[in-house]
């Protein structure tokens, strides 16, 4: 079963390392529901409007599975929503999700979200590994060349989710994964 292991959502937090001086890719874990709006989490804000969030960049998800693979080649244990996922997903292959498919989280009162696009690796999160006790090297190229970006989500009905949510895929989408995405935009 696909389902929603943890809700993470992050303030602007002052970040002298970054270009701009602030980064919300710090998330921590929400205990409890979460509104979904049509621009993401509560309690989720953006730091960089520039690059990230937006209608067609509302909610970021990346699976669990993902994680513990970089975890095992990192050999460092990495938490949910260090990657600056506002969902930790598992059992379900979010880089095979096809662009447009649609997700109910939580049930028929819960959101439908849709997969937009495809997470784009720069040098705060490159910093922001490094800053964590990760192994940074090359961290932008690395992640890229793995291909498995996780989606970012549109939200196309509003609602309430939380962490042990079902997620069903209720539209399929269209023929291009977010891997493929990723892969033809970086030229992969």
């Amino acid at each position: 079963m696909a389902s929603v292991r943890s809700v993470n959502v992050g303030r602007p937090r002052e970040a002298t390392w970054t270009t701009i001086g602030r980064t919300s890719i710090l998330k921590e874990q929400v205990r409890g529901p979460v509104q979904v709006g049509e621009l993401g989490l509560a309690g989720d804000e953006v730091s960089n409007l520039r690059h990230h969030g937006g209608p067609d960049k509302a909610v970021y998800a990346f699976a669990r599975e993902d994680l513990d693979r970089w975890a095992e080649a990192l050999g460092a244990e990495i938490a949910d929503g260090q990657f600056g996922e506002n969902l930790t997903t598992v059992g379900i292959d979010v880089n095979e999700a096809r662009l447009g498919e649609r997700w109910r989280v939580g049930g028929p009162e819960g959101p439908v979200l849709e997969v937009a696009s495809f997470r784009t690796p720069c040098n705060v999160f490159k910093a922001w590994m490094g800053r964590s006790g990760l192994d940074a090297r090359a961290w932008v190229k690395r992640f890229a060349a793995d291909a498995r970006p996780g989606p970012y989500l549109r939200v196309v009905v509003t609602g309430v989710l939380r962490a042990g949510d079902e997620i069903e895929v209720v539209a399929p989408g269209g023929d291009v994964s977010v891997s493929e995405a990723f892969r033809a935009a970086h030229r992969l």
